[in-house]
């Protein structure tokens, strides 16, 4: 026999000795997880059974709030678990633990929230290093129940998933699948006190769904489901669903078997409320008033203010809008972001196409009013409201039509922007430009503006935070439809420090594709604090701020645009095409509305020359009243901050 054969043979009896040798050691080990109890040492069964963990991985709070729950459920039932927030715990210790559940959110592209990141990385590290072994978490049993939002598609819950997946990778025994919470779909409770009684009968030593049960012994015992049988019914349970993220409030949502035969509004056809009661019950404390199933209506404080003789808003410098006749509404109370800065921080669903029950365009119109005049109404007696404002507020010359969401992704847009003309009320509407195709195929409003948050695609995903992968071709595909209409077209810039007041030149390039009549240049509003939004007040600009901005940005459009507005108390700007609104030295940023109405009466083609006004001097930036209308009584709160002096 030759030397190389003999080393061929001795290699080959080597290799199959170590096979033979980890085959018997993967046995016994597999015997020992089989006799897992929930006290995980047989020699000291007398003693107290070890604590569990319950792990929350929460971003606004509600997978907190859920795990919060459960521990006082266990507690009740008489099981010990510390609750440990994912973020401060060391994930060495994980193999020492005998049970654990996490309630975890997903957030951002299907990732965790970044203070869990380091707990989620070292699961993920673990379970693809060869040199940890896949029995690191035998002596583990776990359940987890996930948090986030169907709309995200393929990301909703992403992270329970994956942490489910680590968890077996390296071992530990799954007592109950995954369990995937909607927070929109309205409920979210029911699902998670299902879960939570299935895992309290497991517990107690009742049967669990995936072939892990405790016997009258305490002792485990595993049926022959395969994994593949799980996933297959994992994956008819699951029904794609047009909505919605909403994980700051603990909303409500169908379990996912039961979601295929769950009934929406009384039928089975997917058509359901837009607004949810939880998510009703969030909007109706925050003081707007809900219309049908989707839409909205709230007093404005600058509404309140010119009726008191304060002062008016900024449309009310730069276009002559009577703020105390403008009601602001929506017919959609859903959007397509999760802006940083969103004012309703998050309250209100998003969605990427209307999904939900249709209400009359007709009877949002009459109930918008009829809501909107009794909130009027209330303020009679106010000091300073006189008989004079308080009717003429009872009688809506504008509509704001940019509440919160997104107005043209109701169907019937057209049909309720008719109305309003037709009854002589003057259209704001805002859209955050993605949806070019709704931009397209709107009828003439008085002015339409489009959310320009940010002009790279980098700091547009950051700061809008879209639901479509391809939000840059659909916001830039929005300029491109916007520069196709005849009436008064705005880009709405909102500045936040830090974020995108460095693009100067990035937005003059985008200036081209829409070509707006008007840019709106806003400093962030501060809402207070919220887990949604990562703002503090260092990203608020001061009106220095935006009006350096805008300055600089005029000067970079070569003179096609000038600053020919300021509204100082709104920390607001406004630029305007030179050649068409300054005529002889006047700006003509304001509207003839009553001109708009005949025109749109008439059916006959027209352009935004055609109802412009004359700018008061008090309006034109630069005047001393820094945008307040002389004619209205300044009143200035007192104010506790720190100046920027």
């Amino acid at each position: 026999m030759s030397t190389t054969s003999a080393r061929t043979r001795l290699a080959l009896i080597a290799l199959l000795s170590a096979t033979t040798f980890y085959c018997f050691y993967k046995s016994r080990r597999l015997k020992q997880l089989k006799k897992l109890t929930l006290n995980p040492n047989p020699s000291s069964s007398s003693s107290s059974p070890r604590i569990g963990k319950l792990f929350f991985i929460s971003q606004t709070g509600t997978s907190k709030a859920l795990a919060r729950r459960l521990l006082d459920l266990l507690a009740a039932n008489g099981l010990a678990f510390e609750l440990v927030d994912a973020a401060s715990y060391e994930p060495e210790d994980l193999p020492k633990e005998a049970l654990v559940l996490i309630v975890a959110s997903t957030w951002d592209d299907g990732q965790p929230p970044a203070s869990a990141r380091f707990f989620t990385n070292w699961l993920a590290e673990s379970s693809e290093d060869f040199r940890v072994g896949s029995m690191l978490l035998s002596r583990c049993r776990f359940s987890v129940f996930g948090v986030g939002g169907r709309a995200y598609g393929s990301s909703f819950n992403a992270v329970g998933r994956e942490l489910s997946r680590r968890m077996r990778a390296l071992g530990a025994a799954e007592i109950l699948p995954v369990c995937e919470g909607d927070v929109d779909d309205g409920d979210i409770d029911v699902v998670f006190e299902a879960w939570s009684g299935k895992l309290m009968r497991f517990l107690k030593g009742g049967v669990a769904e995936n072939g892990v049960a405790l016997g009258n012994g305490g002792e485990a015992e595993y049926s022959d489901v395969s994994d593949d049988e799980e996933e297959e019914g994992e994956e008819e349970a699951v029904v794609e669903s047009g909505v919605v993220d909403l994980e700051d409030i603990a909303g409500k949502a169908p379990s996912r078997g039961a979601v295929t035969k769950a009934k929406t509004n009384g039928t089975v056809n997917g058509k359901r409320d837009m607004v949810t009661p939880v998510i009703r019950a969030s909007l109706v404390k925050q003081g707007y008033k809900i219309i049908g199933s989707h839409s909205g209506v709230k007093i404005c404080r600058w509404t309140k203010s010119q009726l008191r003789g304060r002062g008016g808003c900024y449309k009310h410098s730069f276009y002559g809008i009577e703020s105390h006749r403008c009601m602001e509404a929506t017919p959609s109370l859903a959007c397509a972001n999760k802006c940083v800065f969103c004012w309703r921080h998050h309250t209100n669903p998003v969605g990427k196409s209307w999904q939900w029950k249709m209400d009359d365009p007709l009877e949002i119109v009459n109930t918008a009013i009829d809501l909107h005049s009794k909130m009027i109404k209330q303020m009679k007696g106010v000091p300073g409201v006189t008989l004079e404002r308080l009717t003429e507020g009872l009688s809506p010359r504008h509509c704001a039509l940019s509440l919160v969401g997104e107005p043209i992704m109701y169907p019937e847009i057209n049909t309720l922007v008719d109305e309003l003309h037709r009854r002589r009320i003057s259209t704001f509407l805002v859209t955050n430009a993605q949806f070019p195709e709704k931009i397209r195929m709107l009828k003439p409003i008085t002015q339409l503006y489009v959310s320009v948050d940010a002009a790279t695609k980098e700091s547009l995903k950051a700061i809008d935070r879209p639901l479509f992968g391809d939000f840059w071709e659909r916001f830039i595909d929005s300029l491109k439809a916007l520069k196709e209409k005849q009436q008064r077209t705005v880009y709405r810039l909102t500045l936040v420090k830090g974020w995108n007041t460095e693009e100067i030149e990035a937005y003059y390039n985008i200036f081209n594709i829409g070509n707006p009549d008007f840019v709106e240049i806003k400093g962030v509003t501060y809402c207070g604090s919220s887990a949604t939004s990562k703002l503090t007040m260092e990203n608020v600009p001061w009106h220095a701020d935006v009006k350096a901005f805008s300055e600089a940005l005029a000067l970079r459009s070569n003179g096609e645009y000038e600053v020919a507005c300021e509204h100082v108390h709104s920390c607001c700007v406004l630029l305007a095409k030179t050649k068409k609104f300054k005529i002889n030295g006047q700006w003509f940023t304001w509207i003839d509305y009553e001109k708009f109405h005949d025109l749109m009466a008439s059916r006959k083609p027209f352009d935004s020359n055609d109802y412009m006004a004359a700018t008061p001097s008090w309006a034109v930036y630069g005047a001393v009243e820094g945008g307040f209308d002389p004619y209205q009584s300044r009143y200035r709160k007192e104010r506790h901050h720190r100046s920027n002096q």
